[in-house]
């Protein structure tokens, strides 16, 4: 069995927007999202920057009295799952939902840090009694999916994906085969993350991941420049409905586009380094590829990892050199990490979003902060600004500490009689 799988429905929340419309504007004008931490006072931090999401109000989404009750990267993913729900029609109308063949898989690289950051804050001055019963079901990874699929009493497939800074990607991967395979009709599936916190912004200053630009926040986050320095923290959640062709057609749904290849591989290499030449990256593309029964002159862009650290950005691009050889110099390959940050196991599913919105409009988003040029990268990265481009089939690629790697391949829906 091998169904074919189509996007109806998106949801993104970005330093640059809280819905897919801000968010979109945002990433093709080339803004930054990046700015002084808000969510806690960051003096004396080594960085004092991240890619916040601002003005997201979770009572737009949430019941009020259980907003206390939901960690804040749950809140994002439930939030960009309304919306992308919304738009798929499903939000007021679910009678064509099956509650059995109806899933949800959301991946977080870390879940609710924020939570329990507080919460051990407490046992450590209160002692173990003052621990909130809640603490538990508010950090696990997995309580985004789990919310969504009560809220939408959807009885099939459902978990979480961690795979760091993969999960999101490897959440959709999960949620296409399950479709592709009859274990489902429809699936919710993306990533979210609420990673700005001190404890989280101190790990990873602390291998020197990060980049130090307290400055000029801004500008920091530069992939594929001779002067990267270090990724940017972001937050956020990018959320797609997923469908099978012949159930969306039933319902006269709109197809956005459709998702035609998947490929996972692991580095067996490093805990935080890529593979020498993204070795592991090839495989993952070249994955996606086959999956999607597709050449690699076929594909016009790729939204790239592009994280802004010296390790990823040079072996990417080896790694798609490698891939697509010549054709390599054909593509667009994009980092809108540079506006939005890394928002780590919500990237996949945020760049899904983006890549999704690229094939249906055919509008590539730039690649800022772009100014001194790498020989080792030397690739075209839109970094003159957004780019019109008719796009048949786009990649996104996330890439995990632990040697995680997922490229997903993304057709430009074309309506056949």
């Amino acid at each position: 069995m091998n169904r074919r799988v189509v996007i109806t429905g998106t949801g993104l929340l970005t330093a640059v927007g809280t819905d897919v419309r801000s968010s979109w504007s945002a990433l093709l004008e080339g803004c930054s999202g990046v700015d002084t931490i808000q969510q806690f006072d960051p003096t004396g931090y080594p960085v004092r920057f991240a890619g916040e999401v601002k003005g997201f109000e979770p009572g737009e989404y949430i019941e009020r009295k259980e907003v206390k009750r939901t960690d804040r990267y749950a809140q994002l993913g439930i939030a960009a799952a309304v919306q992308a729900m919304h738009e798929a029609g499903l939000e007021e109308d679910r009678s064509s939902l099956e509650p059995e063949r109806f899933g949800v898989i959301v991946g977080s690289g870390i879940g609710g840090i924020a939570t329990f950051e507080e919460q051990h804050s407490r046992f450590l001055a209160k002692g173990p009694s003052r621990v909130s019963p809640f603490f538990v079901p508010m950090f696990i990874a997995d309580i985004a999916t789990g919310l969504i699929s009560i809220r939408y009493e959807a009885k099939g497939p459902n978990y979480a994906t961690v795979s760091a800074c993969a999960s999101g990607a490897h959440a959709i991967g999960s949620a296409y085969r399950s479709i592709q395979m009859g274990e489902a009709d429809v699936m919710i599936s993306g990533g979210t993350e609420a990673t700005v916190t001190p404890m989280t912004i101190s790990g990873f200053a602390a291998m020197k991941a990060l980049s130090e630009r307290n400055d000029s926040p801004a500008t920091a986050s530069r992939p594929f420049d001779a002067t990267r320095d270090g990724f940017v923290m972001g937050e956020g959640a990018g959320v797609l409905v997923l469908e099978e062709l012949g159930h969306a057609r039933s319902r006269g749904a709109t197809v956005i586009a459709e998702l035609v290849g998947f490929g996972q591989t692991a580095d067996a290499y490093h805990i935080t380094a890529p593979a020498t030449g993204g070795e592991g990256a090839v495989r993952a593309m070249q994955a996606a590829l086959r999956s999607a029964d597709a050449k690699p002159e076929d594909v016009r862009y790729i939204n790239a990892h592009g994280t802004s650290t010296p390790a990823n950005d040079v072996n990417e691009t080896a790694a798609i050199k490698t891939a697509f050889g010549e054709h390599a110099r054909s593509l667009i390959v994009g980092s809108t990490k540079s506006m939005t940050g890394h928002t780590l196991g919500a990237a996949g599913g945020v760049e899904a979003v983006i890549t999704t919105l690229v094939c249906r409009h055919g509008i590539i988003p730039p690649t800022i902060n772009y100014s001194e040029p790498d020989p080792d990268c030397d690739l075209d990265y839109a970094t003159e600004g957004a780019v019109e481009r008719q796009v048949d089939l786009a990649l996104s690629n996330s890439f995990g500490f632990g040697g995680h790697n997922v490229s997903l391949a993304i057709r430009r829906w074309v309506e056949v009689p």
